[in-house]
């Protein structure tokens, strides 16, 4: 079989969008289904490495992140006081010509990648999704909310962390697990003298700063909770304000004090999940966050959801079968995946254990070591 005439793909988040893009580019006829009626991403930055720089290029977006983005070289770790604990260093791996590290706000990424699918000739359909999926062996049928339905040669779900694809083609698997951690997230006008990322790690915090524009940064806290919880829309500014008290660096302050309610402050308790292949049963397959949902302490969940739509979009073009080329597709994924979600959660049991920091920043070290290593 040649590369598939058409796809379904179900999600319309960093992975989804970038796979029907990169599916899209190949010649294939995508429709894309998401579920809000909006095709956006909710206000809050998201860092973004050099391999996920790497990925935006391939995907043929790299000149309008840089130029709606930030990007930049270095991070730098310090004491809650501004004492140096480490300086990471950011490979170029995008090109010599890119820095090997940066931020974005997440609908900023979200409108790029959006509007360059369709673009590229992806049909999008907001305020939808698939009801039903009927595998014959030589294509997928759906049925999506409206009662519409086509026919697919493939379906990708990229549904997310709480994916209704995969409960319906892997009911056993369990759900996600929480880390017993939340991450408090902000956006503030930029401070010179934050020009690149920069953490500072308490006794059961840690604060970093990322420029994601020209105009404006992102300020996210690691915070360990023992019990998963929401924490109420009137209480975000008061309690994320009294976290940062506990920094006595003026940067730090001075973050704390510009905070505001325009601050686009919220709260999520961090969830992992790694499910182990297959990631496909006949000619559905999940990708992204349905299989590999990680916590954000390798600043990598959206980079390793956009790697699997250019491989699954390379394996899908190769030629042979499609069942076949979703096997080859998780043979090359799953050991990346893995790390990245199972690294990032070992970061995370010892920041909240109190445990060796020598362990911490060799693990963080040899994790982006092999992030670095082409997909």
């Amino acid at each position: 079989m040649t590369t598939p005439e058409s796809a379904l793909v179900i999600g319309g988040g960093f992975s989804g969008t970038s796979a029907a893009l990169e599916l899209a580019k190949r010649g294939v006829r995508v429709d894309l289904v998401e579920i809000s009626a909006e095709w956006g991403s909710y206000g809050a930055g998201i860092s973004i490495g050099g391999p996920t720089l790497r990925a935006l290029r391939t995907l043929g977006v790299l000149d309008r992140y840089l130029a709606e983005g930030a990007a930049f070289d270095g991070t730098d770790v310090l004491t809650a006081e501004g004492r140096p604990l480490a300086a990471l260093p950011t490979p170029r791996v995008a090109g010599d010509d890119v820095p090997g590290n940066g931020a974005i706000m997440r609908p900023t990424l979200q409108r790029i990648l959006s509007e360059a699918a369709v673009a590229a000739g992806v049909r999008a359909h907001l305020g939808s999704t698939a009801t039903d999926l009927i595998d014959d062996g030589d294509g997928v049928t759906a049925v999506l909310t409206d009662g519409s339905r086509d026919r697919y040669d493939v379906v990708v779900a990229a549904d997310g962390l709480y994916s209704r694809t995969r409960r319906t083609l892997f009911p056993d698997i369990p759900g996600p697990r929480y880390s017993g951690q939340g991450v408090w997230r902000a956006v503030l006008p930029l401070d010179p003298a934050i020009d690149h990322t920069t953490l500072w790690v308490g006794d059961d915090l840690k604060v970093g700063l990322n420029p994601v524009s020209d105009r404006e940064m992102y300020l996210f806290v690691n915070e360990n909770i023992p019990v998963h919880r929401r924490v109420p829309d009137d209480e975000l500014l008061p309690r994320l304000g009294a976290l940062l008290e506990r920094f006595t660096d003026p940067r730090v302050r001075s973050a704390r004090d510009h905070l505001s309610g325009t601050s686009l402050i919220s709260f999520r308790p961090l969830e992992g999940l790694l499910v182990s292949t297959p990631w496909h049963a006949g000619r559905v397959v999940l990708i992204g966050d349905a299989v590999h949902a990680t916590t954000p302490h390798l600043a990598s969940g959206a980079g390793i959801g956009i790697e699997d739509a250019i491989v699954l979009a390379e394996e899908l073009s190769s030629g042979g079968e499609v069942e076949d080329a979703l096997a080859a597709f998780e043979r090359r994924r799953w050991d990346r995946c893995a790390m990245v979600v199972r690294n990032s959660g070992r970061l995370g049991e010892i920041e909240i254990t109190g445990g060796d920091r020598h362990e911490h920043a060799d693990l963080m070290d040899a994790s982006f070591t092999a992030l670095l290593q082409p997909i």
